[in-house]
């Protein structure tokens, strides 16, 4: 099932004023110490987020960096702001798509993404841009859910995949390891901890 940037858009317009309570269960019991991890992994100046969302990773961000953060959905970027504003965090933030980025080749020390890629439209055009605007020698690192390596549950969530697009924008059934595979960086390695669906994705160009 293809979706168009424009309908995900909408779809987390909708669910923004509500996102942290929906993902506040899964975010306490596993999303947060991975959050950790991700971040722990940043190094540089100048560093992208991509799909800051409501801002959950703002209590990661280091405090020696100048961040950039975007998403491409006015309604989550809202939210962000707020959080922004409450929790006195110093950062920029753009609204812009990850398939079409406005910054100029080799910006960014490091790009970071977390739970991004399930919902890009065209992944592929998404990192090939994450890949450009990041330095020579910089990293790219992606914390993503992706398709189960185990046949039957890869089966079921190939089947639930069109509900859960429908109702949330997001795929739950990519395989962003292959994908990033595929772009041109120079080294790609999946963090060892890494479990079967939760992967940690490190790309040095």
């Amino acid at each position: 099932m293809k979706t168009d940037s424009e309908t995900v858009r909408k779809r987390y317009d909708r669910i923004a004023p509500y996102f942290e309570v929906l993902e506040a269960v899964i975010e306490g019991l596993f999303f947060k110490r991975w959050r950790k991890r991700l971040w722990a992994k940043v190094d540089g100046y100048h560093i992208l987020e991509v799909g800051v969302g409501t801002g959950k990773n703002f209590a990661h961000y280091p405090g020696y960096a100048r961040i950039t953060a975007i998403d491409f959905s006015p309604g989550m970027l809202k939210q962000a702001q707020q959080q922004r504003e409450r929790k006195k965090v110093v950062v920029d933030l753009e609204l812009m798509d990850v398939q079409a980025l406005y910054f100029a080749d080799n910006s960014f020390d490091t790009v970071v993404a977390s739970f991004v890629f399930c919902s890009v439209p065209m992944p592929l055009k998404g990192l090939k841009e994450l890949h450009r605007v990041c330095k020579p020698g910089g990293q790219v690192l992606l914390l993503e859910h992706v398709l189960s390596s185990r046949p039957p549950l890869a089966w079921l969530m190939h089947r639930l995949n069109p509900l859960v697009l429908r109702l949330f924008g997001a795929n739950i059934d990519r395989n962003t390891v292959k994908n990033v595979k595929a772009c041109p960086f120079v080294s790609v390695r999946v963090d060892e901890q890494s479990g079967d669906m939760i992967k940690l994705i490190e790309a040095r160009k």
